[in-house]
């Protein structure tokens, strides 16, 4: 199980100064390893309570709250990662445990009996609170992805665009998904990760293209159409 505390900004940003921001970026800092010249594709399969708690949560801003997802970057994968993300005041705190394929096409179907098969703290947890709270898949969120990190700090900065998602079907490792847009498809969302703080060069860098900090995050943007959220 990887445990991970660090603050995260996120923005929106227009495409021109995301391809600036990116060239800009990968002057001074180390591209991900799986960025490609495309960056790489992820989907998140998000689960919330009968009455969306969490989503309330995150709409009403919360200083403690969670989200709860099945995460892959391929429909081919053998596996997939269940993280649980938790608002701590100015910090966001991320677990995650990679679960087999077929646990995780059991969980999205609600069924979440494959948890008690891993050794792990953190499963037991999870199955607890997504069975006594009811938890259910609710949404698919899939998009584009280009990564910078930076040692110092464990500084990420990541660039998404293409955002798509659906609520009507919640089969991760589909091929053939029926995905639509939930963001003006001109924009992007930057997100900006650190430990205690951001590298000045950095920080030079992001002030450099205009950029407004988003309200809502892709969750929220996912649930757009059911409950008439808009980007």
């Amino acid at each position: 199980m990887n445990d991970v505390l660090r603050q995260e900004k996120k923005f929106a940003i227009n495409l021109t100064d995301g391809a600036i921001l990116r060239q800009r970026l990968g002057s001074v800092m180390h591209r991900d390893a799986h960025n490609g010249a495309q960056g790489y594709v992820i989907r998140s399969l998000y689960f919330d309570t009968p009455d969306d708690q969490d989503f309330s949560d995150k709409i009403d801003g919360l200083e403690l709250r969670r989200k709860i997802r099945l995460r892959t970057y391929s429909p081919q994968s053998s596996f997939a990662m269940l993280e649980m993300k938790q608002k701590q005041g100015p910090y966001q705190r991320k677990r995650s445990l990679r679960i087999a394929r077929e646990d995780a096409q059991r969980l999205c179907l609600g069924d979440y009996e494959p948890l008690h098969g891993y050794d792990d703290p953190f499963a037991a947890e999870c199955y607890g609170l997504m069975h006594c709270r009811c938890y259910r898949p609710k949404a698919v969120i899939e998009y584009r992805r280009q990564a910078f990190v930076a040692r110092e700090n464990h500084i990420r900065i990541t660039l998404d665009s293409q955002l798509t998602a659906t609520e009507t079907s919640f089969q991760l490792f589909s091929p053939r998904l029926p995905l639509y847009p939930v963001m003006d498809p001109f924009h992007m969302v930057l997100e900006v990760k650190y430990n205690g703080f951001l590298l000045s060069y950095i920080k030079d860098l992001l002030d450099l293209v205009e950029r407004s900090e988003l309200s809502v995050s892709k969750y929220c943007l996912g649930r757009g159409v059911s409950l008439n959220i808009q980007a």
